[in-house]
Parts: C-alpha cells; sequence; structure tokens
C-alpha cells in the first residue's frame, strides 16, 4: 500500500511552451487513505518522491475505476467529472511535506491552506516565490507574461477586451476555494494560501496575505501580513497592521492571540498574547521603548516592547500628556517584575 502526505488531482493553465501557470484542486488530500493513494500511484505509473504528473484522457478513465474500486467514491466522481477537459489535467503525489519542487506542489501547498486542512506555518513552502511565475490574471484567467501582447490583440481584433486585474504570483483565493461561514467584502484583498476561519468577517479595506490568515470569528479592517495567524475573537481595526517577516520583522513570527483589538491605524511587530488591545494609532515594533504600568497604575520598569511579546492583558497606550509609549497589566508590581525576569 502507498503512503502519501497529501494527494490531489487538478486542472490548470500551461503556457505555450507547455509550462504550468497555475492549478485548481477542487478536493486536495491530506493524508490521504492508503487505499486512495495506492490507486492513483499504480494507474499513473508513480513510485516515490513527490511528483506532479500530467494526466492524458486514457489514464483519466483508467484512474477514475481505480478509485472507484478503491471505495473513494468522491476522488472517483471528481476524476469522471474531468472527463472531456480542454484543460491540462495533472496530479500532484507529495509522499513528503518538503519545499515544493513544482508549480502544481506549491499551488496545493496554498490550497491546502485555505482548504483549512493545514493552518499557517502547518506546511513547508521554503523557496515558493521562486517556484510560483509572475503571471497576468486576466478575465480569461491565467496568461503568461510573455503572451500577453499576442493575447491582448486577438481579443481585440475579435471584439473583445482581455481585461488584465492584477499581475502576480498569487492569485485571489476565492477564484480557488471559498470557505464555509465567511464574509469577504473585497476578494482581491484575500490571497490564495489564507487560513480564513469560520465566522470571519474581512471588510473592503482589510487584507490576508499568503501562510496567514484568522482562526474565526473574526473582524479584519486592517492587513494581515505574510506568516501572522490571528486567534479567536479577535479584531483588527481599519488601517491597522501586522509586521511579516517579509516586512521587517526578521525572524520573529508575528501573531495575535484570541480576543486582542487593534485599534484603527494601529500596528503590531511583536506578537500578542490573549486579551490585548493596542491603542488606534500606535505602532509597537520589537525594540519600541516601552513603560510598563501595574494594576494600580503605577510605573513598574521601562523595557523594550520584544520583553512584552506573547504576553496576556496587555493594553498598550500613548500618554496623552507626555507622548510616552505605556503598558497597562492587571498584576501587582511584585508579580509583574516576577514575570517579566522569569528568564532572566
Amino acid at each position: 500500500m502507498t503512503t502519501l502526505y497529501s494527494l490531489a488531482i487538478g486542472v490548470g493553465t500551461q503556457n505555450t511552451k507547455g509550462e504550468w501557470l497555475e492549478v485548481f484542486f477542487p478536493q486536495p488530500l491530506l493524508n490521504p487513505a492508503s487505499a486512495t493513494a495506492s490507486a492513483v500511484a499504480e494507474t499513473l505509473g508513480y513510485s516515490e518522491g513527490n511528483q506532479a504528473i500530467s494526466i492524458n484522457e486514457a489514464q483519466l478513465n483508467d484512474l477514475a475505476r481505480a478509485l472507484e474500486n478503491s471505495g473513494d467514491t468522491e476522488q472517483a466522481n471528481l476524476a469522471n467529472s474531468l472527463k472531456g477537459s480542454q484543460r491540462p489535467l495533472v496530479a500532484v503525489l507529495l509522499a513528503e511535506d518538503a519545499a515544493p519542487g513544482s508549480v502544481p506542489e506549491g499551488y496545493l501547498k496554498l490550497q491546502l491552506i485555505s482548504h483549512r486542512l493545514v493552518k499557517p506555518h502547518g506546511i513547508v513552502l521554503d523557496g515558493l516565490f521562486g517556484t510560483l511565475p509572475n503571471v497576468a490574471w486576466t478575465n480569461q484567467g491565467a496568461v503568461d507574461l510573455e503572451e500577453l501582447p499576442a493575447r491582448q490583440l486577438a481579443a481585440r481584433m475579435n471584439g473583445e477586451l482581455l481585461s488584465v486585474d492584477c499581475v502576480d504570483k498569487f492569485p485571489k483565493m476565492t477564484n480557488y476555494v471559498v470557505p464555509t461561514g465567511v464574509r469577504i467584502a473585497h476578494t482581491a484583498r484575500v490571497r490564495l494560501g489564507a487560513y480564513i476561519g469560520e465566522g470571519t468577517t474581512i471588510m473592503h479595506e482589510g487584507f490576508v496575505n499568503f501562510n496567514a490568515g484568522t482562526e474565526g470569528p473574526g473582524m479584519i479592517e486592517g492587513r494581515i501580513s505574510a506568516g501572522v495567524f490571528v486567534g479567536k475573537g479577535s479584531d483588527l481595526g481599519g488601517g491597522s497592521s501586522t509586521m511579516g517577516t517579509l516586512s521587517g520583522g526578521g525572524n520573529i513570527v508575528i501573531s495575535v492571540g484570541a480576543e486582542c483589538l487593534l485599534g484603527a491605524n494601529a500596528g503590531i511587530g511583536i506578537p500578542l498574547g490573549d486579551r490585548c488591545t493596542v491603542e488606534s494609532g500606535l505602532y509597537i515594533t520589537a525594540g519600541t521603548k516601552v513603560i510598563v504600568l501595574d494594576d494600580t497604575g503605577a510605573e513598574v520598569e521601562k523595557i523594550k516592547a520584544r520583553d512584552l511579546a506573547g504576553k496576556s492583558d496587555l493594553l498598550f497606550r500613548r500618554n496623552s500628556i507626555s507622548g510616552a509609549i505605556e503598558c497597562l497589566t492587571n498584576k501587582s508590581a511584585v508579580a509583574l517584575n516576577e514575570e517579566l525576569h522569569a528568564n532572566n
């Protein structure tokens, strides 16, 4: 029997050179049943490793029968529904969770996240930027940038308009996955590879990058950068921002705990624990100097914000008189000192 980390059958787009531009996987599998994995592997001649295998019509017929015999009716139905496709078909078989080595592998991993099968940071995406091509995303699908001028001219000659919505390595998530129980006001602002938990509302100015997202429920009117995960019941106010590792955050993985609030135009460059609030307009980076106040409002210590990373029940604010940045806690001075110096 064959054991795989992930398996998916998809339909995609290639350029005139036969190179993959993108792939849509309707029903990707994580840790597929051995019988399903064996049926696909034996039909397509798979042996080992991570592979993307192109599928022709004859193989598709054999694959549908093999999947039916394996007892996997859902994947068998998918294979049957792809018969007669005018677009190229591919099966991706991943023996292990390793850096994606092809466009189909990269697209499978992004869709595993958006299907909520894997959470951000739960899958290896090393080298993804170098693997995925930059593509023109149009009203006629993905178009190779070198082939775009000819396609635009051909459309005009037919009395049509080839509308280029964006030029990017990542398409919008909703063209591949629409998770249940969410509201997304502006779908172009959520990239494929985002994890949008049930109960999440993303307003028009909200943005969610790949390998990032929300546990849900929550209200997102700010920016969730690559690698950032927002916990249950947390809200990001209008214009607020989270610093991703690609935006100057170094190796710090930024996250937002449960029941937190980032006020309008606020921002963080440190991970927050649970039940934290950042005042509107206040941006906290790792090196920000912070005056820590105890539960009586008395000053306990002056530290850098990185020393408060991941701690819960904090309120970050700017003193309206001095302009100093303060962090108010619900702990006594003694308890606070013990916590701040626990690792010293």
